[in-house]
């Protein structure tokens, strides 16, 4: 639902209504969904039905900004830009139990951030997240309870070869799975892009919210390990230059387009990637693992 919001934080409940059909989605179903986003204070309901109004709040508005930084990073990976430095960067953490909801909120947004945990809260991930995780200790007060350090030889149960430590620290056959089914839909969804066949504005809309709620299904896990790290080849990578390919065609269209907000805040970074991707007429995934 969220990526039908619009460039003023509000979302058309026609709209709403007659995308979620074509997704599947019952009359029934859309109402409670609205009445819960209402109750939760995400939206402000003005009108009735569909012809009502929903207007984002702005903890909501703020919760909509797409993280174009890590989306940058992942594009940049997988086109070898960003080469590992060989460092490991840790975070620990020992916040008291008074404390006990900013902890939890710290360490969540360490997990989010791709920390692995390496025992009692002690993390660790390959790409420098210092700035991110100290911002996140001074929003929740804890700035006197945390420690950072770097490390080039991480040893964990005798293992030190990096890759063999990646594959040990993150669940990646699971990570290969769901950029798997994420490359599959936008395969799928870019041959129907490509058709000669126009596509009427709700099928447009229902292809951007497709791609939108599988994107995120599939790369909020992911902890963005460099290629380095990886094993070869890397189904994430074939995953984004897919969804890649489908963004521009929803940000191609006339400004009438139903490109929702979040690829319009991406628009910058999909310019930049598909410029350097091959024409090619099969854009068929191959399974990754």
């Amino acid at each position: 639902m969220e990526s039908l919001v619009r460039e003023d934080a509000t979302i058309d409940a026609g709209e709403l209504y007659t995308v979620a059909g074509m997704l599947g989605m019952t009359d029934q179903q859309v109402r409670l969904c609205v009445r819960r986003l209402v109750a939760d204070e995400r939206f402000i309901q003005e009108g009735r039905g569909r012809r009502a109004l929903l207007r984002a709040t702005d903890d909501m508005r703020r919760a909509l900004e797409p993280d174009v930084e890590f989306v940058r990073l992942m594009y940049a990976q997988d086109q070898n830009q960003a080469p590992w430095d060989g460092v490991w960067h840790l975070v620990a953490f020992a916040v008291p139990e008074t404390l006990r909801p900013a902890r939890d909120a710290l360490r969540d947004a360490i997990v989010h951030l791709g920390g692995a945990p390496l025992q009692g809260g002690l993390y660790v991930t390959a790409n420098p997240w210092e700035d991110l995780v100290e911002a996140e200790a001074v929003r929740l007060q804890v700035t006197d309870h945390i420690t950072f350090l770097t490390s080039a030889d991480l040893r964990v149960g005798g293992v030190t070869a990096p890759r063999d430590l990646a594959a040990r620290l993150w669940p990646l056959d699971e990570l290969a799975r769901g950029h798997d089914r994420l490359a599959a839909l936008a395969a799928d969804r870019w041959e129907r892009l490509s058709s000669p066949e126009p596509l009427a504005q709700p099928e447009l809309l229902a292809i951007a919210i497709e791609l939108a709620a599988a994107f995120t299904t599939a790369t909020e896990p992911d902890p963005l390990l460099p290629p380095e790290l990886l094993p070869r080849p890397w189904p994430g990578a074939q995953a984004r230059e897919l969804v890649a390919r489908c963004w521009a065609e929803l940000l191609r269209r006339p400004t009438a387009s139903p490109a929702p907000r979040l690829f319009r805040r991406y628009a910058a970074i999909v310019n930049e990637i598909t410029a350097h991707l091959p024409a090619t007429d099969d854009v068929r995934p191959t399974q990754g693992r």
